[in-house]
């Protein structure tokens, strides 16, 4: 059999695209080259004459970077010409309205046009089996299969080099849309700064003031777009919850992160330390800065149908992690408590989606009493991501699933 010719579309470079497109398909073409060639383009040009010689087209949001009509057209005709045709979606189409892209996703019809193209394709792809479920129930659709999002070992960002601390640190490490999930943390982060302040630290990662702002002259309707201010941004907002609006902090240190300067320093000695973000392969050092991943969700349709990297970062890292118990975060993770006992089955600590304002800090606190729970959790968190998250795991699956739809 001669190889299988896999074009693959990721819809970015440097976000998602990572985790669906650019790390499984390159590990695919560079470990499977014997039977499959990859191709991995982002933008592909509208040319019958291009896709003429590939078996399988996979893609993450689009083919084209045009207009919905003209992938609609594309999937089509590829279909006709006899080319698999797959779609790897990993967020639900339509988001919960505190979202910030809510009115966004209605106005631009995104969750139709996204279903639209999921009926034409041979397959769906996705990352977990909820969101798996989610999409056969809602949409009626029979070919969806799960592939999770994986981590490469070999990758540098994701080899564990922690930095010693003699303080307990809590960090989180994310993007830019969790402003309702990081409000969850106020009341827990409160409460540590002042019963516990010498011994903790919190860790922000990710800090970023790229944006801009649309404003418009009312008396002229002109329209100006111009940078965003450090105080309009949302860090801003999280930084605020993080030092409890800076009441924590020591007025020179207060004033120095309120010049909004870059720097890599690391401030061992203070209660709360600003983590700048960096470019996807460079963003899990972050997690050397801190020993215990909090992640806080709310909990809504959107959010349950999400993927879990968080906790496979977390894994990876041997981080102690506290989560809120909620999809997609159970799948994986179990409770080290049951009732008030230890289990020692258990890999991470929960809170309660009816108690975030007391239990976020309970948690830390069980923590800050027992850190030897802390390199326990880690440690079994990561004997149960390590196997089945792996990139090398995750590709075999799908090379296994891509021979199998080309007779």
């Amino acid at each position: 059999m001669s190889k299988i010719k896999i074009l693959a579309i990721p819809s970015d470079t440097f976000g998602v695209g990572k985790f669906r497109m650019l790390d499984p398909y390159k590990f695919i073409g560079d470990n499977y080259h014997e039977e499959i060639h990859v191709d991995i383009i982002h933008n592909v040009e509208n040319n019958d004459e291009f896709f003429k010689n590939y078996n399988i087209v996979i893609f993450h949001s689009f083919i084209h970077q045009l207009p919905h009509e003209i992938n609609i057209q594309r999937i089509k005709w590829l279909k006709n010409k006899g080319i698999k045709v797959i779609m790897d979606i990993d967020d639900l189409w339509y988001v919960d309205h505190r979202h910030p892209l809510y009115y966004h996703i209605l106005r631009e019809k995104v969750g139709e046009k996204k279903i639209e193209m999921m009926k034409l394709c041979d397959y769906v792809t996705t990352t977990t089996s909820v969101f798996q479920n989610t999409i056969k129930e809602k949409i009626g659709l029979k070919n969806v299969l799960v592939f999770p999002n994986a981590i490469n070992p070999e990758e540098k960002q994701f080899k564990p080099n922690p930095i010693p601390s003699d303080k307990i640190r809590f960090g989180w490490l994310g993007g830019s849309t969790h402003l309702h999930d990081i409000e969850l943390l106020r009341n827990g982060i409160g409460s540590l700064h002042y019963s516990h302040k010498d011994k903790v630290q919190f860790v922000l990662c990710g800090f970023d003031l790229r944006g801009t702002m649309t404003e418009i002259n009312k008396e002229t309707g002109e329209v100006v777009r111009r940078d965003i201010k450090p105080t309009e941004t949302v860090w801003y907002e999280y930084e605020k919850i993080f030092t409890d609006n800076y009441t924590v902090l020591d007025d020179q240190y207060k004033n120095f992160l309120t010049t909004f300067i870059k720097t890599d320093q690391y401030f061992s000695d203070k209660p709360y330390v600003r983590r700048w973000t960096e470019d996807v392969s460079n963003y899990g050092v972050n997690y050397n800065y801190f020993d215990v991943s909090l992640v806080p969700l709310v909990e809504n349709i959107f959010n349950i149908n999400k993927s879990q990297l968080k906790v496979i970062e977390a894994g990876f890292h041997k981080k102690a992690i506290i989560a809120n118990e909620t999809l997609p975060y159970t799948l994986d993770l179990i409770s080290a408590i049951d009732d008030g006992k230890f289990n020692n089955k258990g890999n991470a600590l929960f809170v309660s989606q009816r108690k975030n304002h007391k239990q976020w800090a309970q948690q830390m606190k069980r923590l800050i009493d027992n850190p030897n729970m802390i390199e326990d959790l880690g440690n079994k968190l990561y004997e149960t991501v390590k196997d089945k998250y792996s990139l090398q795991k995750v590709s075999k699956d799908r090379v296994e699933f891509l021979k199998s739809i080309i007779k």
